[in-house]
């Protein structure tokens, strides 16, 4: 090739090449800055969580400080309470130990006088002896009232028990779902808040009016459904006298009979308003009737349920749902008691999709679905 043919390759293949560098420049360009913005947002999310474990580290350390204070405070209180006992009863035993001494001091002189007048024959000693016959004789001891023995041992609390419910109620915690409460069925005798987070019973004389025997009407269930994994929420039942939640899931039960309706009175106990309440029915729930009574309803051979008494050494203000779709489970926590277990359904039989259901019954106090980690 001639340097004339050589030049002119140059010149046609040079701004080629150009082209193609600066394309590959700022394709390579574009990398850098998206590199650039990666790098950025790493450190963004590099300090916020930083920030975050910060913020997690401080409220642990709070609240763990908080139960050191407790405990302290605890030591203190039951510390004092053993010394003015102690006081009590050291003061009480004094007092006692003096009224014996005077009785022993008295009834050494009985016997000293005593012993001096049989050592005297005279008549005009004769009255002397008589009277300190009499003396002796009218003596008796009296003993002292003296404080029980018995000495009220305290009990130191499992801590190692509480922070294992601690660590329980954490886990599941950790599952918790966003929910808002809607209607169960068209027609219901529920009010619901704006945010759809509190639930009210309707005019219940003038819906009795209307509908006389429609239990259902206050049925209400959340915003999600769930057939896989593991869910968990919290409901606010302060101040309520009544109430029922869990989860319910359609089933496809042929001799499921279908629930008289019938409207609740919280007051009263009837033992058929929870003939719809069972798992053979779809419903595995927990409640409360007469504002003291806690139930759980399980399947029974008859056609009544089988609803078991649960005992609550607190009562809840604040009731722990938490559903294990692969493990069958559905479990209620009483977290206003360091979130004891209420009760655990296990093996249940969820045919379709299983949706969290609330019942405020006709109690006009608010039940609330409490916010994630409030």
């Amino acid at each position: 090739m001639s340097g004339a043919e050589e030049a002119h390759s140059l010149t046609l293949v040079v701004p080629f090449s150009q082209e193609k560098l600066q394309v590959a420049v700022d394709r390579l360009m574009k990398e850098e800055q998206e590199a650039e913005r990666l790098e950025a947002v790493i450190n963004e999310e590099r300090d916020t969580w930083k920030n975050r474990m910060q913020t997690e580290r401080e409220r642990i350390l709070e609240g763990f400080e908080e139960m050191r204070d407790v405990l302290d405070k605890e030591e203190k209180r039951e510390l004092q309470k053993l010394d003015d006992n102690e006081v009590h009863v050291l003061d009480n035993l004094a007092v006692a130990k003096d009224q014996v001494v005077q009785q022993r001091q008295y009834t050494r002189e009985l016997i000293s006088d005593l012993q001096r007048h049989m050592c005297e024959s005279s008549m005009d000693k004769l009255q002397d002896m008589i009277n300190a016959i009499r003396r002796s004789e009218i003596w008796t001891l009296k003993k002292p009232k003296i404080v029980s023995k018995k000495l009220s041992t305290f009990r130191f609390p499992d801590l190692n028990g509480m922070l294992q419910v601690f660590k329980e109620l954490a886990e599941v915690q950790s599952y918790w779902v966003d929910l808002t409460l809607n209607p169960f069925n068209d027609v219901s005798n529920v009010v619901f808040s704006e945010d759809q987070r509190q639930v009210t019973v309707g005019n219940d004389i003038m819906f009795r009016n209307v509908y006389p025997c429609n239990f259902s009407a206050f049925d209400v269930w959340g915003s999600q459904n769930f057939s896989s994994g593991k869910c968990y929420w919290e409901v606010d039942v302060s101040g309520k006298i009544a109430w029922i939640l869990g989860v319910y899931s359609k089933t496809s039960n042929l001799n499921r009979k279908k629930s008289s309706g019938f409207v609740f009175n919280p007051q009263t106990n009837y033992p058929n308003a929870y003939s719809r309440f069972r798992p053979e029915n779809g419903y595995w729930v927990v409640g409360l009737q007469n504002a003291s009574e806690y139930n759980a309803f399980e399947d029974s051979s008859t056609s009544d349920p089988k609803v078991l008494t649960l005992s609550m050494a607190v009562p809840p203000h604040r009731v722990g749902v938490f559903l294990d779709y692969e493990a069958r489970t559905v479990s209620f926590f009483n977290v206003t008691n360091h979130g004891s277990l209420i009760y655990k359904f296990s093996k249940c039989h969820f045919s379709q999709t299983v949706y969290p259901y609330f019942n405020p019954w006709n109690c006009p106090v608010p039940m609330k679905l409490c916010p994630p980690s409030s």
